[in-house]
């Protein structure tokens, strides 16, 4: 038994540490909370452990700590109470019902907790036994190093430090252990200096392994990071009021912007057009200093090939009439159509259900739902019908101010609406950047072109979330000057409804990737939609155009079709008359890296998709095969000794070379084994050949075995050494087979 010392203590110290990097993760992965009560459970156990205290004081004490734990976690009444261990008991009583009932979703917090500390109380009992009397703990150590890289690898959980503290806790334990083996073994009376003596260089050793490990170059990933597949999720952030790192992609709460995310290249959709297209999901109008949210619903039921009842462009607004197939991902989870601005069909949706299918466009977000009988329905493929507009700059300018007879009050006022908190300094800020501006799309393009300076820049890293007192937009505008598209669409929107311009925010998602040409003959061209294209944006409302974008996120641009030839304005920014639509940058991590891996991030898609498929398909032929195979093997392996020895003489028939001796002898031997007539542990070789001879009556055993052994002593052999003996040899195979 190890004794009470300090080389003990320390051996009991990394066997806790091992066993907390199993808890690490938990508490970033999963609902977990208290954790500290768990870590304290582990400190208590190990500590009994080390004092070698008798079993039932052991179990008193770790029984008692778990009560109270769950107690304290769940129980609103006293400890010494009592009523509430009624209720506990009757709780596990019925929760183990449920697990009878395989029930697995209803058991209780209480009962969960209850297992997971008879869960910790089971390792910790496993590494007491590794330790004090197997003295070997490497499996628990590797099934650590598993566990954490696996995690690594498919989880959001990093493990660059806990990689380090493993390694230095495993090894450190496995030399403690291997010291206590030896000592053990060779009956040695151990004293301070001894221990010491095997301490120090082991300490020296792991120190400087990890030094160079930490400070050698490593190798860049040869493979995408598979996390943003295995764990796609279509919510950009599934709580925006929650602190910490969110992963890309639309999502409907957006009551508390700010904060960094990570990429994520999953599909969301496909898309078959004439050109590339931003994708609208949905609109907000009320901006509440944290976030957007929307005035209210106004829902409005149509049919397939009905108009859609969304506001349309004006008369005056030329247009060019297009269409679009939409293809969503499998992953996609919303009841929610994406479309390109000015929608005016929704065509062809699948599945389709004539009688059934119903879209409702909530004309306040306009936000477009599928239904179908009532109940919400994920859209597979459907087309859409649009008019993409081609604007006047002569007409984009006329607007300078608010005209009640051009503009329903009420509704200038909805798009203009701003907290009573936002600092002045924004709307200050806004009036300087339009001072020399008249009309309203003039000022739009000033405060736009605004965000493209040197001092703005786009992260989605280094993203601060505004505290209790601070202003979203503010935050950005004066303070940081770091963000995404939603600092950017934000803070736009704000500005000029500090200016008494009506706007509002869109998001949905960029145009996506080109993939292929769908026909080449007529130029429609595939596009690609993943998570990482989610974007926002500023849509200003003029009287006489209607709602009109505008881009004003650092590196992206969703060029509108804007004629200014005939343009007397006081605009500083002129341009063509239609200007060549450019690539919209993705919404990406800060480097290029996601997008160069998309070819390779697909044919992992492609992959998982197909073996998916596969094995939907043929699961029930894969388990008959397997069935067939195992019991293929499982009689073939009990009947070896019938057909291994004609296998041995067929491969050994046309070998020729004397160094194929050594081999075809050993492998008599395992005939020999196999056929029952087993070598003793200490017998030589001479000694069983002479009892093989004795049971077959022959002398063809010790002749061989005399040959093998001048082979062992000298390495080599006589010329024709196995010709000569090979007949001998397949003698004594055939007798096995009698």
């Amino acid at each position: 038994m190890i004794k009470r010392d300090y080389p003990s203590f320390l051996l009991y110290t990394f066997g806790f540490l091992l066993l907390w990097e199993w808890l690490r993760p938990v508490e970033q992965l999963t609902e977990t909370e208290h954790i500290e009560t768990f870590i304290m459970f582990l400190i208590i156990s190990f500590g009994l452990s080390f004092l070698h205290l008798k079993w039932i004081w052991q179990y008193l004490i770790k029984m008692i700590f778990i009560l109270y734990s769950i107690n304290r976690i769940h129980y609103d009444e006293g400890f010494f109470q009592f009523g509430w261990v009624k209720s506990l008991l009757t709780d596990v009583i019925d929760n183990i019902g449920l697990i009878a009932a395989r029930d697995w979703n209803d058991l209780s917090n209480e009962f969960r907790t209850l297992l997971f500390f008879v869960l910790l109380w089971i390792m910790v009992y496993l590494i007491n036994y590794w330790l004090l009397n197997r003295k070997r703990i490497f499996i628990f150590y590797l099934m650590t190093l598993i566990y954490i890289t696996v995690l690594d690898t498919f989880t959001p959980y990093s493990a660059k430090a806990a990689i380090v503290r493993t390694v230095v806790a495993g090894f450190a334990v496995m030399g403690m252990l291997t010291f206590y083996r030896i000592i053990q073994r060779e009956n040695v009376n151990t004293e301070p200096a001894f221990f010491r003596r095997w301490m120090v260089p082991l300490a020296v050793m792991i120190a400087f392994s990890v030094f160079l490990g930490i400070a050698a170059p490593k190798a860049e990933p040869i493979w995408p990071d598979p996390v943003s597949y295995l764990t796609a999720n279509n919510d950009k952030v599934p709580e925006r009021n929650l602190s910490g790192v969110h992963r890309i992609g639309y999502g409907t709460n957006d009551s508390a912007l700010g904060g960094p995310f990570i990429g994520d290249n999953n599909p969301v959709f496909n898309y078959e057009a004439n050109g590339k297209n931003y994708w609208k999901m949905e609109t907000k109008d009320v901006y509440t200093g944290k976030g957007w949210l929307t005035s209210g619903t106004t829902p409005i039921s149509f049919r397939q090939e009905d108009l859609v009842p969304v506001y349309s462009l004006p008369n005056t607004v030329e247009t060019i009439k297009e269409t679009a197939r939409v293809m969503t991902n499998v992953k996609y989870n919303y009841n929610y159509l994406m479309y390109p601005a000015g929608i005016t069909r929704v065509l062809k949706i699948l599945p389709l259900d004539p009688n059934g299918n119903r879209f409702e466009m909530d004309t306040t977000n306009e936000r477009i739902s599928v239904f179908n009988n009532e109940v919400p329905t994920i859209p597979q493929v459907f087309t859409v019908e649009f008019k993409t507009p081609k604007y006047k700059a002569k007409d984009l300018v006329q607007t300078t101010s608010f005209d009640p007879t051009s503009i329903n009050p009420e509704f200038y006022e909805k798009y203009t609406r701003l907290p009573e908190e936002l600092p002045p300094r924004v709307k200050e800020l806004a009036e300087e950047i339009t001072a020399s501006k008249s009309n309203w799309f003039d000022k739009a393009k000033a405060v736009e072109s605004y965000f493209g300076k040197a001092e703005f820049t786009y992260d989605q890293k280094n993203v601060a979330v505004p505290d209790t007192n601070d202003d979203y937009v503010d935050q950005f505008l004066f303070d940081t000057k770091r963000g995404y598209c939603d600092n950017f669409s934000s803070s736009m929107a704000v500005m000029l409804r500090t200016l008494g311009i009506p706007t509002r925010w869109v998001k949905g998602f960029t145009g996506g990737d080109f993939l292929q040409y769908s026909d080449e003959a007529s130029g429609v061209q595939v596009y690609e939609i993943t998570n990482n294209n989610a974007h926002s944006w500023v849509e200003v409302f003029f009287p006489n155009q209607g709602w009109v974008p505008f881009e004003p996120t650092k590196g992206f641009s969703n060029e509108i079709i804007i004629n200014y030839e005939s343009a007397a304005t006081s605009s500083s920014n002129p341009q063509t008359s239609t200007p060549t639509v450019k690539k919209p940058q993705q919404e990406n991590l800060d480097d290029t890296k996601a997008s160069n891996d998309s070819n390779q991030f697909s044919d992992i898609k492609r992959i998982w998709t197909d073996s998916k498929l596969f094995l939907k398909n043929n699961w029930m032929r894969m388990v008959l095969i397997f069935i067939l195979l195992a019991g293929v093997s499982t009689i073939l392996y009990r009947v070896r000794g019938k057909w291994v020895p004609y296998l041995l003489l067929a491969v050994y028939r046309f070998k020729k070379r004397d160094e194929s001796f050594g081999a075809a002898y050993l492998a008599l031997l395992e005939q020999f084994d196999r056929y029952g007539l087993k070598r003793k542990e200490n017998q030589t070789l001479r000694n069983y050949a002479r009892y093989i001879d004795s049971f077959f009556s022959t002398r063809e055993m010790s002749r061989l075995t005399a040959i093998y052994e001048n082979y062992v002593y000298h390495q080599n052999l006589p010329k024709g050494t196995w010709e000569e003996s090979h007949e001998l040899w397949e003698n004594l195979i055939k007798k096995t087979i009698a």
